[in-house]
């Protein structure tokens, strides 16, 4: 299995909504490992680390969100794997 990293920068209404937690519940159901948190500019963002496919399923999952969330835009570049074990909230910079 192909094994990839990505930094992910998703805009709209994704703060307030729970997009954070339900991030993780998703990283975490696909066995994916990285991080998510708010940033002060209204924005989330998120690297994720694992199995392509997983990696790919869980972008696609945020063009949604969770039910309250309103996705206008995704962003994403190439990160690398910081070795993060489990999937994790991070606190808002």
């Amino acid at each position: 299995m192909a094994e990839t990293a990505v930094r992910v920068l998703v805009s709209g209404l994704v703060q307030g909504v729970g997009f954070r937690a339900w991030t993780r519940r998703e990283a975490r159901r696909r066995g994916l490992r990285g991080w998510v948190r708010n940033l002060r500019d209204g924005r989330v963002e998120a690297q994720i680390a694992g199995e392509a496919a997983a990696v790919e399923g869980l972008i696609e999952a945020c063009r949604r969100g969770p039910a309250m969330a309103d996705v206008t835009e995704i962003e994403r570049a190439p990160a690398q794997d910081d070795g993060a074990t489990g999937f994790a909230e991070r606190p808002t910079i």
